[in-house]
């Protein structure tokens, strides 16, 4: 809820982008618990002098998981710490552990916070799937604290069933493994979870109903308006394509995830968030059929008309009709550019309204292409000219 109080607005926010130097991404792996698996993480670790955190959160059983590690690495000195312990016996344990007196602290989550140590470079949590996606973020940034390459394992058990948030938490972990990436993960978890009521305690809100970022649009504007503030935003452009542009049920099955997805496309402001978002995709659910990249393409030319100041792309006599806001003209060096870098596929029509007409391709896919360069081109000059404007003014 803070963090979403600060994301409208109610609070202030900075972000650290710069982490310590020498540091390495954490390599993070989602697997189901396998032996095998669990062993050569280990072993490779101890290879290189290493020690590892083992997390099992449950303090019955503890002795159980203690004696299986003890049978897969015979050789690893083994110790065992969680909450119920004696507070001496527990200290005592966190020292020796500190000094190399142990290869690997066998534990539940009260390493979460606090610990530090430079020697401890794999993490193995088991049962990662009951664990909150904070838990997960916290638990891997007690590994990767020096110049060595860290390892995270988050297991499930094999042949489980997953529940959705649980499965939404895990591929959060795995998918944000660079440096900085807390915010991300962050914003994952608000997403997941909610954000709350402002003004009361309950952790929850109707942002899985109409999408985050679409609920904080409403909340901004209810919160300006309340303020008496009012914002001259320009229009959303109106697109009216005539393509197959759409997630299909074969490429993403799930309901939830595509109304998702859909969300989240429709939310993008800009280029590279639009890259990563396809890159996002295409790594969850494989190759991109045409439809799904077709319609990343209409979300970038969505956004690069937004900053252009177009109205509306339409189809018209096989060709894309570009309309400009109402009082909007190309600047004679834009417009030169233009017709010169698209000879014969461009015709430009002044008037109250002016407007664009680019001759479209043989398919959608080129010509979607071609309608995302033009407005490139076009925002790129805008910008190129004002930045000429002001570097006049300040001679």
């Amino acid at each position: 809820r803070t963090l979403h109080m600060a994301m409208v607005g109610v609070r202030d926010m900075s972000v650290i982008e710069t982490p310590p130097e020498d540091r390495y991404p954490i390599r993070t792996y989602v697997v189901e618990y396998d032996e095998q698996i669990i062993e050569q993480a280990i072993r490779r670790e101890l290879a290189r002098d290493g020690q590892v955190y083992f997390v099992y959160n449950r303090v019955q059983g503890i002795e159980r998981i203690y004696n299986e590690l003890q049978e897969l690495v015979p050789e690893a000195r083994i110790a065992i710490a969680h909450g119920q312990m004696d507070e001496a016996v527990l200290e005592r344990v966190m020292l020796d552990f500190y000094n190399g007196e142990f290869d690997i602290l066998l534990c539940t989550t009260i390493i979460e916070t606090g610990m530090d140590i430079p020697n401890v470079n794999t993490l193995i949590v088991y049962d990662a799937d009951h664990l909150g996606l904070a838990q997960l973020y916290q638990l891997r940034g007690r590994v990767g604290r020096t110049n060595r390459v860290a390892y995270a394992y988050f297991t499930h058990r094999k042949d489980k069933i997953l529940s959705e948030d649980a499965e939404k938490r895990l591929q959060a972990i795995k998918e944000f493994t660079e440096l900085g990436s807390g915010i991300k993960i962050a914003m994952r978890d608000l997403e997941i979870r909610g954000a709350g009521n402002i003004l009361g305690p309950e952790q929850h809100g109707f942002i899985t109903s109409v999408g985050f970022e679409m609920y904080c649009r409403l909340l901004e504007e209810s919160i300006r308006e309340l303020k008496g503030e009012v914002e001259q935003a320009p229009p959303e452009p109106v697109f009216d394509l005539e393509v197959d542009a759409y997630i299909s049920d074969e490429y993403v099955p799930d309901p939830k995830q595509k109304v998702e997805l859909y969300k989240r496309i429709i939310a993008v402001t800009s280029l590279d968030e639009c890259d990563d978002l396809e890159e996002e995709i295409q790594d969850r659910f494989g190759d991109l059929p045409t439809a799904v990249r077709n319609l990343l393409q209409v979300a970038r030319a969505k956004v690069l008309a937004k900053f252009v100041g177009v109205s509306s792309v339409s189809v018209q006599r096989g060709a894309f009709v570009i309309k400009l806001l109402e009082g909007l003209s190309l600047d004679n060096l834009v417009y030169s550019n233009l017709m010169r870098r698209f000879r014969g596929q461009v015709v430009y029509r002044h008037g109250r309204i002016p407007q664009l007409r680019l001759t479209k391709a043989q398919n959608d896919e080129e010509s979607l292409v071609q309608l995302v360069q033009v407005l490139q081109f076009m925002h790129e000059g805008l910008e190129q000219v004002a930045e000429g404007k002001v570097a006049g003014r300040n001679e």
